[in-house]
């Protein structure tokens, strides 16, 4: 590509003429600049900047804002968690969600509206936040947000020859913005589908700057609605780093004890689970799709694994007469076994140490399927790395807005290197 100085007035490159002119130039963009852009363009150059990453799982339980204190990026990257708060969600907030949530026909006006009132509401519960914190709205440079999922639609899902990956996230930046007066970025897995990639996992980027090691290969398993986990071996070197989804974490066991047992949004320590028994034949026609023969690293999520999906395979098992305890008991034993598969088959597991994040982390049945299916692996805490493991994904799209703004020189050889997050500013 020509340079633009010496293209357009013809300079000698290194003459006195054209670095009079890039001197002009320079000072004519400065003093032309939005106000937006010399206030992103200070920040890209702070030594240090606060960032509030915010994230909403498929489980819909709440909004995780985690506020976040930065050095430098890329693989010099320093982290500090200030402070972190999960603000739960009304059922009033989850039903309207549920309304357009995996589901291919909606109400496509609700999903329009939809949009901006979740922007306004996340940027309302900053603001509170804030607020609980003693902190004024100004002292943030950033807002990172990954939105609401509400249909993710990889090619190995919808199977429609003329059209690649896509993914949908609502949540509108702006509104953030606007909302809270700060610089907002989001939409970030749009990025990644444009680049190649399925638009998920996003947290292998976050998860090799922040945790991988030079002594200590690391497998950073997160249980949220579906199950994905970071290969990290050992040595700080992105060669080797791999993630992928496995299948069903939470998404089905929360929906059966939403369905069968009124007032539950999930299941309390596996407690529902315990009291069932696995039964072998649904176990096995669980197992039965072509999303797990599929090539990795690959994504999924609710829409493939959905009451749908178990009504399905209690069809073809004759076991629609079982109990939702036994139901759940399967379940439990089908999301182990799934993660237990794929980090057999994909990484050195027996060689690596095993940090655990996630709502499922916190279900004692589960865990105990996942150390008899991993033998000898001990789950350790995402704590012990510095990170609570309910604070990880909304600190890790904190990580990515630092790095669309003052980092993204870091080349990952199996995923797309690229900056994510739309920016929307507040004026």
């Amino acid at each position: 590509m020509p340079d633009p100085y010496h293209h357009a007035f013809g300079f000698r490159r290194g003459g006195q003429g054209e670095h009079r002119m890039r001197l002009i130039f320079r000072q004519d963009l400065s003093k032309n600049m939005n106000a937006n852009l010399e206030r992103l363009c200070a920040l890209a150059k702070k030594e240090e900047c606060r960032i509030i990453g915010l994230m909403s799982g498929t489980s819909m339980d709440g909004l995780d804002i985690a506020l976040c204190r930065f050095r430098g990026s890329g693989q010099e990257t320093a982290v500090t968690l200030e402070a972190f708060i999960t603000i739960p969600f009304g059922e009033e907030i989850k039903e309207e969600v549920r309304k357009v949530f995996a589901r291919k026909e909606i109400d496509f006006q609700h999903l329009t509206l939809l949009n901006g009132w979740i922007g306004h509401l996340h940027g309302q519960l900053v603001l509170d936040a804030l607020d609980r914190w003693g902190i004024h709205p100004a002292a943030i440079d950033l807002i990172a947000s990954h939105g609401q999922t509400v249909f993710h639609a990889p090619h190995i899902l919808h199977q429609i020859p003329r059209f690649g990956n896509g993914t949908l996230q609502i949540g509108d930046g702006d509104h953030l913005a606007v909302r809270t007066g700060i610089i907002t970025l989001s939409d970030f897995r749009q990025k990644h589908i444009a680049a190649g990639g399925e638009g998920a996992p996003l947290a292998v980027y976050g998860d090799f700057l922040l945790f991988s090691d030079l002594q200590e290969s690391r497998v950073l398993l997160n249980i949220g609605g579906i199950a994905n986990f970071t290969y990290l071996p050992a040595g700080k070197r992105t060669e080797g780093v791999f993630v992928t989804d496995c299948g069903p974490g939470n998404t089905l066991m929360d929906a059966v004890a939403r369905q069968y047992f009124p007032g539950y949004a999930y299941d309390p320590d596996g407690a529902l689970a315990a009291a069932g028994s696995v039964h072998a034949g649904l176990l096995a026609a669980l197992w039965d799709d072509s999303f797990f023969s599929e090539p990795v690293p690959k994504t999924t999520g609710p829409e493939l694994f959905s009451l749908e999906y178990l009504s399905r395979a209690q069809q073809r098992s004759h076991t629609s007469h079982l109990s939702p305890e036994d139901i759940l008991a399967t379940l439990n034993r089908f999301s182990a076994e799934t993660m237990a598969d794929s980090i057999k088959r994909e990484t050195d597991w027996q060689h690596s140490v095993f940090y655990v994040s996630g709502g499922g982390a916190h279900n004692p049945v589960l865990r105990r399927h996942l150390q008899g299916l991993l033998p000898g692996v001990q789950m350790l805490e995402m704590d012990l790395l510095g990170i609570p493991g309910d604070a990880k994904e909304a600190v890790l799209f904190a990580v990515l807005a630092n790095e669309t703004i003052r980092g993204g020189e870091v080349l990952f050889p199996n995923q797309p290197s690229v900056s994510m997050g739309k920016i929307s500013f507040p004026s």
